[in-house]
This record gives structure tokens, sequence and C-alpha cells, in this order.
């Protein structure tokens, strides 16, 4: 177990990065509407693997040392949504230790990228099963904990050591940073940890610090607090808090209030942060600042409010900083023509140039599919489409005996179809069962092309399911 003494960070000369963990800075956030209150955000993405979750990754990995759970050249296991993977596999790797992680398929692309190259070995599941299936995330850690000489599944959903870092670590750093003199804390809930390691922290010391849940619209933690009762959980896009059950190392008696926020306010407020103040912070880092700005509005008297922010926003450059994505999950606005330009991903009028010129070279076009992860690029000269290169095009031509410095015009298709915008979506589909892409275009211009997937997300946007 933790003991009292034992903190995070101050490294200095020598120091390996695990010295770096904990410590994190504690800014004020001046360009908000906090209403009369003080708004100040704990910047958790300041440890070495970008996330609070390094605290506990570090603490209960040697915890289990201490007490022999974990021994040299042992194997780490553990069912994460992302962050705890990257801040063990941090730890491992600095340690000397296997890691398998098993992790939701909802997570951002970057945080499995991050665990990979960090060197565990991630296996990605399904998030749609209950707990006790065999393919959900904590069923297969336990499967493999069980069949693997020396591994120890940390379990970080009912470790003690969880929230014990939190109550000797994180609580006293903010209780200096902020001077002893604050009023409430904002906080999410995955495992809850952090929550009730403050909580125990501030019910000892300052038992007036008021500790208020940020929860996503689906998760059953809000509605518990609230009523007391249990719901049925529902779906939420943000990452990393939020729970279908609740937490077995969390003490949600230590919550005082509890506030829930729709994915889409939770997105555009981390979005606005990134604007207002220069902080970059992750879907739930937008959760916990609406409901902390929601609190602070509702106040009557000047109050002194702490907001973590968990982890940081360069794991989701794919998901909700990327406008396209927001687009298509319906979370921003686009401008609506009621016809078939309201299918395009990438339409040509915002100012992306998804095209390429004929006289361009093979490897030109296989770049700019690369940068936009497309698989097929129109050929325009003089806004007009004179072909289409995709995949298959620049594999036959290379294959063939050509080379990535041939012009674009050598490899392409000049077979086409082009649909006006008022075609139908029966036409979109004769057009596929055709094995074309819809080029859409009208007597003035070129708006871009349709493929299958951008007619399933349009599809999901606005078909509700039965």
């Amino acid at each position: 177990m933790i003991e009292p003494d034992q903190t995070q960070g101050g490294a200095g000369n020598g120091a390996s990065m695990l010295a770096a963990i904990g410590n994190t800075p504690m800014v004020e956030l001046r360009n908000l509407d906090t209403g009369p209150c003080r708004l100040f955000a704990k910047l958790e993405l300041f440890n070495p693997g970008g996330s609070i979750k390094d605290r506990i990754a570090l603490g209960m990995v040697e915890a289990a040392e201490r007490d022999g759970r974990l021994k040299p050249g042992g194997t780490i296991v553990e069912a994460t949504s992302g962050n705890t993977g990257i801040g063990l596999a941090l730890v491992a790797a600095l340690k000397g230790y296997r890691m398998i992680l098993i992790i939701p398929d909802k997570m951002s692309r970057e945080k499995i990228q991050q665990c990979r190259a960090l060197g565990a070995e991630v296996i990605v599941t399904r998030t749609d099963v209950p707990p006790g299936h065999p393919l959900q995330y904590q069923t297969m850690a336990a499967d493999i904990e069980a069949r693997t000489p020396g591994a120890l599944y940390i379990r970080q959903h009912y470790n003690p050591d969880n929230p014990a870092v939190h109550e000797v670590t994180t609580g006293p750093e903010i209780m200096d940073q902020m001077d002893g003199d604050l009023d409430a804390i904002v906080g999410g809930i995955g495992t809850a940890g952090t929550m009730t390691g403050l909580g125990r922290y501030f019910r000892r010391v300052a038992p007036g610090v008021t500790m208020i849940l940020a929860d996503p619209v689906g998760s059953l933690l809000a509605p518990y607090v609230q009523t007391g009762k249990l719901t049925e959980p529902g779906a939420w896009v943000v990452e990393g808090i939020g729970e279908d059950e609740l937490p077995p190392v969390g003490d949600m008696s230590l919550i005082d209030e509890a506030i829930v926020v729709s994915d889409r306010d939770s997105l555009l407020t981390a979005r606005d942060l990134l604007k207002a103040e220069g902080i970059m912070g992750g879907s739930s880092t937008g959760t916990i600042i609406a409901a902390a700005v929601q609190w602070c509005r509702r106040q009557t008297e000047p109050k002194r409010v702490v907001a973590i922010i968990p982890d940081g926003g360069d794991k989701y450059l794919s998901k909700m900083y990327d406008d396209h994505w927001m687009a298509d999950q319906g979370f921003i606005e686009r401008r609506t023509y009621g016809d078939l330009r309201d299918l395009i991903a990438r339409r040509h009028d915002e100012h992306e140039d998804i095209t390429v010129p004929p006289d361009a070279t093979l490897a030109i076009a296989l770049g700019k599919m690369r940068l936009f992860n497309i698989s097929q690029l129109p050929v325009v000269l003089d806004e007009r489409i004179i072909g289409l290169i995709d995949e298959s095009d620049l594999l036959q031509r290379v294959l063939g005996g050509g080379a990535f410095a041939d012009r674009v015009e050598t490899a392409m298709t000049s077979k086409l179809e082009t649909l006006p915008p008022r075609a139908s979506l029966a036409d979109v589909k004769a057009t596929f069962d055709k094995g074309f892409v819809a080029l859409i275009r009208d007597e003035s211009q070129y708006w871009g092309l349709v493929t299958r997937t951008d007619l399933l997300n349009w599809l999901r946007r606005n078909r509700p399911a039965a």
C-alpha cells in the first residue's frame, strides 16, 4: 500500500522520467465567464505520459513491487481506456516489465499508438459488450493474467493503491498550490481513484471543500449521486470518464454534487478552452470545464474552484480536434445544401484542395492520400475533372514497371461517373454498383467525391435507428 510519506515528483540531475511524475502546474483560467468565481486548472497533462494516470501507474506498480506481487522480469496486465495504459507502459518500459494492455475500441488511435510506441502489447476489444462478457476488456485482462506465468493484472478499478496515490500526492499538491484557500474541486470519474483520493484528503484537512462530479450523458454515476438509485447506462463519446457500473474502488459518498454534460458540449468546450486559454485538453477536460463553469455561474458569492485537467489533447487529434470527424459525428454544423453535396466529407469549397493536377508525380499523389487519409484523388485541370487516381492505379503503374517519378496522367483512369448535386441516393448507389465513386459536379464547378463511407456516415446522422 502507498504510505503517507511517499510522494511523487522532484526530478533532479540523473533522475529518470519517473521522477517527473506529479507536482503538475496550477493555472488560473482568466478568459472564461465564471460568474463570481475564480476557476483554476490543475494541469495533469504535464505528467511525462501526458495524463493524471501516470500517478497511479507508478504508485500501483511500486506498491506491487514492495509487497511481492510483481517480481523482476514479470508481466503487467491492465484493462484501460488508454491513459492508464500509457502510464503503465511508460513505467514498465523504464522498469523492464512486459506490458499487455486491453483497450476498448472507442479509444483514440493516438492513445493506442502511444502505448505501442512504448513497447506495450495492445489488444483492442469491443466496447458494446456488458461486464462479464468474454470480450469485455476487464474479463479479457483477468483471463490473460490467469494463463500468463508471472503476470499481475493491476486492476485499477479495484486497486486500493489507486485512490491512495491521490490522497498522498495530488491532494496535498492542490492544497499547497491554492495556499489552503479553495471552495470546490471539479473532476470526472472513471475508476474513481482521483475523486475518492481527493475526497478522503479534503474531508480530513478541509471538510468544507465541495467535491463536484462532472459526468457525461449516458453514465450512471451522476444519476446515482443525484438520486441514490442505479439507472440503465447509455453510450457516450467522451473518453476516460463515465461508467456503466459503480466503480469498485470508489467511494461515491465523498461526492457532494454531480453535473451532467453532453458529448457535444464536452467536445466544444475543450476546443473553446484551447482558443481561450491555450490549454489543449482531452475530451474529459471539456466535460470537467463545462461542469465547472456551470457551477461557478450558479454561485452568488465568490468561490475559488479547482478543475482537474486529466490529460492533453494531443491524443485526440484524429477525433475532437478534427473538424471532419466532428462534422461526421454531428457535433459541429457545416453549410448544408439539401442535396448530394451534404454527403461529401471534404468539400472542394471548404479551402481544402483534395485534388491533384495531371502533371504531378505519383509520389505527390501518394503523399496527398496519406496526408488526408484517403484512397483516391480526382485529377483536375483548369477546374475540370479529367480523371481519378486511386491506390490500385498507383500499384498497377509502379508494379508494372513504372516509377513514383511518373506523372499522374500516366496512371489515372479517365472513365468517370459524375453526378449533379440534385441526383438521388439511388443514383449514388447505382454508381457504387458499377465500381465507381460518385464525383459531384455541376455546370459551374467540381464539389467533391462521395464514397461508400461518406454515404454510411450521412445515413447514420440523418436516419435514426429503428
